[in-house]
């Protein structure tokens, strides 16, 4: 005992029901911090999910209104499209052939015979020319204008007005600017002024003088009608302003829920997939979309395969990041799957590891040894693992639109260096006593 007497005595140690208690406290605190990280990761993740399609859908937004060469690879293939070219040249051709008085020319040709003193046969039927007149020159204005529309100089002049027209988008969406594709009360139209002044030029060319003197005619072509214009431009303009973070908003958002909940790997799986869902659901959209749309656009404004492929042309970079998204939703799913302890994603660990071991500890027995090097591979392989595939996701973020296929490649090329860096570490000489795909695996945020 201390003389002075200031020394404490010893805790008593807790009794058996003491215990018993602080174990069932214990226990409860922690059910119920697992419960409420469960919640909030639970919250976050249907936010992810929600957020996931806008922020595809702004994304593309954004990258047609900021990148004149996206715009106008979008905006390109239309000039070549078949059905397009048709209904392009019938509209040129009954604007250039309604302009033309055909009756006046008849009544001028009567006064003309009567002057001559024909038969009055002939000079009563001169108005039935009318008729045949009309048809010869639709011929004729249909040949010269097919071969402008079908020229190399069409493709071009589409491709210049396109990237003219880039200011269109912003005019379109945001009502900012002129441009070639404009607003017009309900309607969206394309000025094809420069294309029409082309054919009136190449008709006097081919002979027609007349075409010089053809008044004016409209100089657009209606490309879709909708009574929600001004919603479509409001919304638009506002995923113009979030084009940029809402992506980047709805990836933190799942890392953070993958981060918060009790197990990373079963979050990491729940995000993949509910992404993968919501992918579906946008592609499933753009096709109802896209019905929606064909009914709405008259066939007298535009026939329904020129209607088809605009609209499939407008859409096809987003229908490539969406399948982009949902390719990479898959493989992070499939990832988060074969990293866990089910029977076969230890099948395939254990596949793995013991083809690596093996051709690498053959490659040690004809004298390739990594020595230290491989050592130290094979005690950090979760680092280097680690590294490798957050390099492959690096990679596709500075990705300037990457689509399945650069996904694959990046897939194959992570793949490929992991199969090396284990290659590598078996060749460093020491027999590996048991393969690292046969030792249980407790995968990072299991708990």
């Amino acid at each position: 005992m201390d003389p002075s007497g200031d020394r404490s005595p010893a805790p008593e140690p807790l009794s058996t029901a003491e215990r018993a208690e602080y174990e069932r406290l214990r226990r409860l605190a922690t059910t119920r911090h697992r419960r409420a990280r469960n919640v909030t990761a639970s919250v976050l993740l249907v936010l992810t999910f929600l957020l996931a399609p806008l922020a595809v859908v702004a994304a593309w937004v954004s990258s047609q209104i900021s990148d004149t060469d996206r715009y106008v690879r979008t905006v390109a293939p239309i000039a070549t499209e078949p059905s397009v070219r048709n209904a392009v040249t019938d509209r040129l051709t009954n604007r250039v052939v309604d302009n033309v008085d055909f009756r006046a020319f008849t009544d001028a040709l009567q006064r003309a015979l009567a002057r001559t003193d024909a038969p009055p046969a002939v000079v009563d039927r001169t108005s039935l020319l009318e008729g045949p007149l009309k048809s010869a020159l639709t011929t004729a204005v249909r040949t010269v204008v097919n071969k402008v529309v079908t020229s190399d100089q069409f493709t071009e002049a589409w491709d210049i007005a396109n990237r003219r027209a880039h200011a269109a988008v912003v005019k379109t969406l945001t009502g900012e600017g002129n441009s070639a594709v404009q607003a017009k009360g309900d309607t969206i139209v394309l000025d094809i002024g420069t294309l029409v002044d082309n054919v009136k030029k190449r008709l006097v060319d081919e002979g027609y003088q007349k075409a010089a003197a053809i008044p004016d005619v409209d100089k657009t072509i209606p490309l879709f009608t909708t009574d929600k214009l001004d919603k479509a431009q409001g919304l638009m303009r506002l995923l113009d302003v979030v084009g940029t973070w809402l992506p980047v908003t709805t990836l933190a958002l799942a890392a953070l829920a993958v981060r918060t909940a009790p197990s990373h790997r079963l979050a990491l799986m729940a995000a993949a997939i509910g992404t993968g869902v919501m992918m579906i659901a946008l592609l499933i959209t753009l096709a109802v979309m896209r019905r929606v749309y064909l009914d709405s656009v008259p066939a007298n404004v535009l026939p329904a395969d020129a209607a088809s492929a605009i609209y499939d042309t407008f859409v096809r970079f987003l229908r490539v990041s969406t399948r982009t998204v949902l390719v990479t939703a898959v493989i992070t799913a499939v990832a988060g799957y074969l990293y866990g302890p089910g029977r076969g994603a230890r099948f395939v660990r254990s596949v793995s590891a013991r083809g690596t071991g093996a051709t690498g500890r053959a490659l040690a027995r004809v004298g390739v040894r990594t020595g230290a090097t491989g050592h130290w591979l094979e005690a950090h392989r979760a680092w280097t693992t680690g590294v490798v595939i957050a390099g492959g996701a690096l990679a596709l973020v500075l990705w300037n639109y990457p689509t399945a296929a650069c996904v694959a490649l990046v897939l194959a090329i992570v793949v490929a260096v992991l199969a090396l860096l284990g290659v590598l570490a078996a060749a460093s000489g020491t027999e590996d006593p048991a393969p690292a795909g046969d030792q249980p695996v407790r995968p990072a945020g299991e708990l």
